[in-house]
């Protein structure tokens, strides 16, 4: 058996090497910041290779080959970059946040140390009406004189929070009791770090729309100042491929065909007989299917069958 050993160079990524520890804030008091990183983008395509064998050798160009991986859900070579970032994030986004689970992760300890000095503050510009037709949405902003006094409460309940809590700390009870009056609004900090493939799906939810403002904010921070940097073709396969696609269901499909066709009367019966289109005392009642099968024929400038 020989014995060869091979001198290996490992990857960087200037672009990325150039922000390393730079803070990127975020709301009011928070912020995102690269510690360390595993890989780029031939990383991948180093991945890939390895595992297809000679077959990929046809293949010229590395950001052909990331664009078909992610293209076609080839997503194990991804998992050959890593990010380890320290964030400082509010509490109750953090509860959102770590739902992620395919993450390594070390957090700020109130347990062992004094709770971090900081609590989001929201402007009086910043206050969102609940959403009518999403129970786990915002739409819309209160006026600014309904903000004031919004936000006068909110000064108030964090002065009060972090006054009590620091009382208790003084007459020496134990920071694991005394904390558990302090605000979701509280700022913690922590060590996350997670394999570009399963960033790719966290920055898909988060950085979406449709996903609550105040992680949306940070997934966009991590997204377009720092993944971008770090795997530029990986990152353009993403914005193509996953962030910004459209996916048609089977029923999508077959009411998308029969518009194509200009079957106008076959797609209001189709609609009917799905039950996406009811008729309540004279009115139309869409399905939640409807709505997103609407928002989808936008996209491509068209319009639904029962608005015409």
């Amino acid at each position: 058996m020989n014995d060869v050993t091979t001198q290996l160079i490992r990857p960087a990524s200037p672009e990325l090497d150039a922000i390393l520890g730079h803070t990127f804030p975020v709301l009011d008091d928070g912020f995102v910041r690269v510690v360390d990183y595993m890989g780029n983008d031939t990383s991948i395509v180093q991945a890939a290779r390895v595992s297809y064998g000679d077959g990929t050798k046809k293949v010229s160009q590395d950001r052909a080959l990331i664009r078909y991986l992610l293209r076609n859900y080839h997503t194990t070579p991804f998992e050959m970059c890593s990010l380890k970032l320290h964030v400082r994030v509010p509490m109750d986004t953090w509860r959102q946040w770590i739902r992620h689970r395919t993450a390594s992760v070390n957090e700020y300890s109130t347990r062992y140390s004094i709770a971090i000095d900081g609590a989001q503050m929201t402007g009086v510009d910043q206050w969102r009406r609940q959403a009518q037709d999403n129970k786990q949405g915002s739409a819309g902003y209160f006026e600014q004189s309904v903000g004031s006094d919004l936000s006068a409460a909110e000064q108030d309940l964090h002065r009060l929070s972090k006054e009590i809590y620091n009382n208790r700390l003084d007459r020496g009870v134990a920071r694991e009791q005394a904390r558990k009056d302090l605000p979701l609004s509280t700022y913690t900090e922590a060590f996350w770090q997670m394999d570009l493939h399963n960033l790719f799906h966290f920055l898909a939810l988060r950085m979406d729309s449709h996903a609550q403002l105040e992680i949306r904010r940070y997934a966009e921070t991590i997204g377009e100042q720092i993944v971008s940097r770090w795997v530029p073709q990986a990152w353009e396969a993403f914005k193509d491929y996953r962030f910004n696609r459209m996916t048609l269901s089977q029923q999508d499909q077959e009411l998308l065909a029969l518009l194509a066709g200009q079957k106008n009367q076959a797609a209001d019966d189709w609609c009917k007989k799905s039950g996406w289109v009811k008729d309540k005392d004279g009115q139309l009642v869409l399905s939640r299917e409807a709505m997103e099968f609407a928002d989808k024929l936008a996209r491509l400038g068209m319009v639904p069958p029962w608005e015409k």
